[in-house]
């Protein structure tokens, strides 16, 4: 049996809600999916870092902080419908399936899709369903979704996951150059083909490819 990091957990999702993440359901998800599970065992022991640590394919599970910050960002009601674009590890995924209905994450690395699908098991989670594929396509199969969110920056947002949003959906994802640091904006579809952004923080991500 692992260590119980349950109170350093607790004291990291305190210190997001000191930091402007008010969402309870987001708080109460961050504080039920152990992080530790998601991260490479020699890491274990720095998962409440509120930091960016590295997983496998050369890849990286995000800080903390941004994983709610977005969540909070696409103001999630228990029914909606959420496409993830980049599962990573499955921790943000995770998340997403404590908040909302279902979730569809898609990965561009078959080694991390494996290990996401493995790890969401082992967890219990029945809501959501990884594809290995290229994210910048989006899951057009399960569209429309009430919510899209993107864990890699690109300079736009790919026009095939606006179309792939419901109206009166919310698209949340870093916009900016590759060697830049990014805008996490929010798109709104508030029509066919009408759209509002909003930009919301700034923050830095790897590229979308």
């Amino acid at each position: 049996m692992g260590t119980d990091r349950s109170t350093e957990r607790d004291r990291l999702v305190r210190s997001m809600a000191a930091r402007g993440v008010t969402d309870r359901r987001v708080l109460a998800a961050m504080n039920q999916i152990r992080r530790e599970a998601f991260v490479p065992a020699r890491l274990a022991k720095s998962a409440y870092r509120d930091v960016a640590l590295p997983i496998e394919a050369g890849q990286s599970i995000s800080q903390p902080y941004v994983v709610a910050l977005m969540t909070q960002a696409l103001e999630l009601n228990r029914p909606d419908r959420v496409l993830e674009v980049g599962t990573g590890s499955g921790y943000a995924a995770a998340i997403l399936s404590q908040v909302a209905g279902e979730v569809f994450t898609v990965e561009r690395h078959a080694q991390l899709a494996a290990t996401a699908r493995e790890r969401l098991a082992s967890h219990g989670i029945r809501n959501v369903m990884v594809k290995h594929g290229d994210g910048r396509l989006g899951w057009p199969e399960y569209a429309p979704y009430d919510a899209i969110v993107v864990t890699a920056a690109a300079e736009a947002v790919p026009a095939s996951l606006r179309v792939q949003l419901a109206i009166g959906g919310r698209l949340v994802m870093p916009v900016g150059a590759h060697d830049a640091i990014h805008e996490l904006v929010r798109i709104r579809r508030t029509g066919a083909d009408d759209y509002e952004e909003e930009t919301l923080e700034q923050v830095r991500f790897v590229p979308l490819l």
